[in-house]
């Protein structure tokens, strides 16, 4: 069926379901929008759009790019629950930059220079939705569709210099958008009440590359705008829960297996907790994935770290600068966020330790440090490394707290090493027995226990020469004759 009326498009109170989850959607939308050095001459800022690109069919049969995404996820409603759909993505604005000539005319320029900035020809993203609300059980009957459609428009910016006068003009052109989404729900059978939900975004545009034009990189550069850019689907119920796709329970995990998800994967969003809402997205993420707190604002480059980016931009030269602010309002917000980032913002972007929260839980100190021999508690906000404590760290003696248990010099312990490791060594050690032998604190707050391992024929000549191995207090568990 294909629009029926109870398919409508229409931003609901689904948009507060969504709203947690919208801040990493966001993320994905502007992804590599523009990179350091944010400047439209820089080398890494002339290939542009490269996550989630939805190109005009024409164009993708001939040059193996997609033109479709399809989601398929496993979801539990109750009664007669509702679907709500958005689909994001971004339209490829091309701007090009005129001067104002003596005779009211204008001649379109390659740079034109301001006070303040440097205009230049650029494409901006505008960001567009397609936001849907279907029941369930229409879900099942069959494959609802729905078309869209978004025209071209012809947009002039006046630019003016300090004093007021007409210097040039911006002059705006997007091109039409169509597309669709396609949605089925299938029950599969089970001892649970279990659909399996596909979801297909569709670039539908009859636009093609001029014949025998041939030239792979300019013909991308006139399908983009036709494209959609970034596109990603948030996904909710209003009344059940959708299932884990990477970690689903044990009894759907066949199920699950079989889902098919092609150029975009879902992922459970919003906050912790809640299955209600799903995030499918051409970039791969985990359950719950959230922005880090100490982030102060978008710099769309999450290949680099926020620390180095602010402080590589605030370095940029007057010139640089003047380019970057006329290149985008973004880059131009990144580089007024650099400039006016106070020290304490910047510090809190050195990094924060998160693992240990899992160990230490929400509501204590990451680090609880014991000197048995005068029964003292040291808070880790004083560094065990800062002249002003009264004590400095102890391996033969400090002790930390896994699990409830109390961890120090002479302790026993199960090794299970983490994901992070690549040594396939450490595969060996798993679930093995050891003997802490110290515990040892570094200047970034982090905590390493070194330990032998038990029954290793030479522990004693590593204990004697200091050659210990060496695991973070997440990858190992106390044994209870500790």
């Amino acid at each position: 069926m294909t629009g029926s009326p109870t398919t409508t498009s229409t931003a609901t109170a689904d948009g507060s379901r969504f709203a947690a989850a919208r801040q990493v959607a966001d993320a994905v939308l502007l992804e590599g929008y523009v990179l350091y050095p944010y400047r439209a001459s820089a080398a890494k800022n002339r290939l542009r759009w490269q996550f989630g690109v939805l190109v005009p069919p024409a164009w993708g049969r001939a040059h193996e790019e997609h033109a479709f995404q399809q989601t398929e996820i496993l979801m539990e409603p109750r009664g007669a629950a509702t679907l709500a759909l958005e689909l994001r993505f971004l339209r490829a604005q091309r701007r090009t930059v005129q001067q104002s000539l003596e005779d009211g005319r204008f001649a379109e320029v390659a740079e034109l220079h301001l006070d303040d900035r440097v205009l230049v020809p650029w494409d901006e993203g505008v960001e567009e939705r397609v936001e849907l609300s279907v029941p369930v059980a229409e879900l099942a009957a069959g494959e609802v569709t729905v078309p869209f459609h978004r025209p071209a428009r012809d947009e002039t910016e006046t630019v003016l210099d300090a004093d007021g006068r007409t210097v040039g003009r911006l002059v705006r052109r997007t091109e039409e958008a169509d597309g669709r989404v396609r949605l089925v729900a299938t029950e599969l059978d089970g001892a649970y009440r279990v659909f399996r939900l596909r979801a297909v975004v569709e670039n539908t545009s009859p636009w093609a590359p001029a014949p025998g034009s041939g030239n792979g990189s300019a013909d991308r550069e006139a399908a983009l705008p036709y494209s959609l850019v970034a596109a990603h689907l948030l996904l909710g119920l209003d009344s059940g829960s959708f299932l884990s796709m990477t970690d689903p329970p044990e009894w759907a995990r066949e199920a699950a297996a079989a889902c098919v998800n092609r150029h975009t994967w879902p992922v459970l969003a919003g906050e912790p907790g809640r299955a209600d809402v799903v995030l499918s997205s051409p970039i791969i993420l985990e359950d719950h994935a959230a922005i880090a707190p100490e982030s102060a604002g978008a710099m769309y480059d999450s290949t680099e770290i926020d620390e180095i980016l602010a402080l590589r931009t605030a370095a940029l030269t007057d010139r640089e600068k003047r380019e970057a602010r006329g290149t985008d309002a973004r880059a131009a917000a990144v580089i007024d966020l650099a400039d006016s980032m106070p020290p304490e913002v910047l510090d809190r972007l050195h990094g924060a330790v998160r693992a240990l929260r899992e160990i230490t839980g929400p509501d204590q100190p990451p680090l609880l440090t014991e000197l048995p021999a005068e029964d003292t508690v040291f808070s880790p906000d004083t560094p065990w490394w800062d002249p002003a404590r009264a004590q400095t760290a102890d391996p033969a003696r400090d002790r930390i707290t896994i699990a409830g248990a109390s961890v120090g010099p002479g302790s026993r312990v199960l090794l299970r090493p983490g994901l992070r490791r690549t040594d396939a060594q450490d595969l060996f050690l798993q679930g093995r027995a050891a003997l802490v032998e110290a515990v040892l604190h570094d200047v970034d707050g982090g905590v390493h226990l070194a330990v032998t391992v038990e029954e290793d024929p030479g522990a004693d000549i590593r204990r004697e020469q200091g050659r210990f191995l060496y695991f973070q207090p997440d990858e190992v568990t106390p044994l209870e004759d500790a």
